[in-house]
């Protein structure tokens, strides 16, 4: 798939995309585990447990005989509330990404946000962490939407900003941000700053792999 000769519009995935808030995702949910009397994880491990939502991060830092449904509800409610009070300890925007905003605003092209970021985190972190700029929408995890990699929300900004979903570019770290932007039909775009490696996003149907964001400036 050849990128759009003019984007209309730029969807980014949040976590590992725009903002590095690895730390602060492992250090809430290691004290959570801690507190319950479960092992903890290194920091690396969570590169591979984030990415499709809460829940399911909760769910995979668990050992397996505790993995039931009342036990992931409860942890899963302890989560919600430490990174409710620590979420932005560390997360800062990836070297490069406010530039890259700055070209794709000067160009007038649309930006949005769509995360498995539960919707009230990923509205917060935007207007906490992303002040300067004006998403057109920004979208986490909501109760009507499955989650990535179902590609509903993706469409469904397409939908609201009335722009053709072939004229997108989406943007993501993760093979699930892959799956979701070509499953949408939107050029899809990983980059290779994030949690993930370059091989996954290439399995996963990257039609682009860019290596620091000014490059996205080049494909809209």
């Amino acid at each position: 798939m050849s990128p759009p000769t003019t984007a209309a519009a730029v969807i980014f995935d949040l976590d590992g995309t725009l903002l590095d808030t690895l730390a602060d995702l492992a250090n809430c949910m290691n004290a959570v585990l801690a507190a319950g009397g479960y092992p903890t994880h290194p920091e690396t491990a969570y590169r591979y447990f984030v990415g499709e939502g809460m829940e399911t991060l909760v769910r995979r830092t668990l050992p397996p005989s505790c993995r039931g449904d009342e036990e992931v509800a409860a942890r899963h409610a302890d989560m919600r509330t430490e990174y409710g009070r620590r979420w932005s300890e560390t997360s800062r925007p990836y070297a490069g990404v406010p530039e890259m905003l700055d070209g794709l605003t000067e160009r007038q092209v649309p930006l949005a946000v769509l995360s498995n970021k539960p919707e009230d985190f990923t509205c917060l972190t935007v207007q906490t962490l992303l002040p300067a700029w004006n998403f057109a929408e920004v979208r986490g995890m909501r109760p009507d939407t499955p989650a990535k990699p179902d590609p509903a929300g993706a469409i469904a900004i397409a939908e609201s900003l009335k722009i053709d979903a072939a004229q997108t570019v989406y943007v993501g770290d993760t093979a699930t941000d892959m799956k979701t932007g070509t499953s949408a039909g939107m050029y899809t775009v990983g980059v290779t700053w994030g949690f993930r490696e370059r091989d996954e996003l290439v399995a996963h149907g990257a039609h682009r792999i860019i290596d620091a964001p000014d490059q996205l400036i080049d494909l809209v």
